[in-house]
């Protein structure tokens, strides 16, 4: 059994931090890659809707990074920790209640809380897919989808274009074989061969791997390249779908019904954006 050390103490806050500024579960062993692979607006929890300091927010983040380093001795000690966070500290005092912008506990309510909003559409096929835990119709939905939500996700030079785009385009052709004949353990070798050289960023690779895992049993490695997905393609329903799979298979049911919920208000918006005001 472990022991409590000051270093595992101050981990552990770091992970309490980034949860709080992302809004949303995230695995310690996937922290330090989503504060890597984000910008400030896109880690932090959109339900803030810009509400907050830019400035306060990037210091909160790099604070989490520190705490959240794997050697014990590059995280930050309760000292520094105290040190950075109380500049923060703007307003002293305030009452809970106030804070959460609640009645005070000796005051009766007004009137009954909102209930959550429901999605007004039904869930789509991929969204019912995920919602079942069923890998092979999410299989069958991304060899149907292709690449189409791939458009604009990359600008390339015409030196690029010349030396290594035959390289790269072939194994993810060998990939998607791989994946279109569920040999699944061949799709995630070549679909590696393809992020690798990095000249490309495709979301739906990455989504097309994140499922590989899943189908190798490996929810770690899946859950990763689903947010990998949702860094590349921010709104993208599919990445925050897959999410919700891996999630659920690490048994983290109330961040998956959660993911499942956002991708679901993502298509939600999707629609009504087609549809046109």
């Amino acid at each position: 059994m472990g022991r409590v050390t000051a270093e595992s103490v101050i981990f552990s806050f770091g992970t309490v931090l980034l949860d709080l500024l992302s809004g949303k579960r995230i695995p310690p062993s996937h922290a330090l890659d989503m504060i890597r692979s984000r910008n400030i607006q896109a880690l932090m929890d959109s339900h803030l809707e810009g509400n907050y300091s830019t400035e306060e927010a990037t210091t909160l983040v790099n604070l989490a990074s520190q705490c959240l380093q794997y050697e014990p001795r590059d995280r930050p000690d309760i000292k520094k920790l105290v040190s950075i966070l109380e500049p923060l500290q703007t307003k002293s005092e305030v009452p809970s209640y106030v804070m959460l912008g609640v009645p005070k506990p000796d005051e009766p309510s007004k009137a009954p809380p909102s209930p959550t909003p429901q999605p007004q559409h039904p869930l789509s096929p991929m969204g019912e897919a995920c919602s079942r835990m069923d890998l092979t119709a999410i299989h069958q939905i991304l060899v149907s989808m292709h690449y189409r939500d791939d458009e604009g996700s990359n600008e390339l030079s015409f030196q690029e274009w010349t030396q290594q785009m035959r390289d790269m385009l072939d194994a993810r052709k060998q990939g998607d074989f791989a994946f279109r004949d569920k040999d699944f353990k061949a799709a995630i070798d070549c679909y590696t061969q393809f992020v690798d050289v990095g000249t490309m960023v495709s979301p739906t690779v990455y989504a097309r791997r994140s499922l590989c895992h899943l189908m190798c049993d490996q929810p770690d490695a899946a859950l990763r390249d689903a947010m990998q997905a949702q860094c590349v393609y921010p709104d993208w329903p599919t990445a925050f779908y897959m999410q919700a799979v891996a999630l659920s298979k690490l048994d983290m049911q109330s961040d998956a019904t959660d993911m499942l919920n956002e991708a679901s208000q993502l298509e939600e918006k999707r629609q009504k954006s087609a549809r046109g005001p």
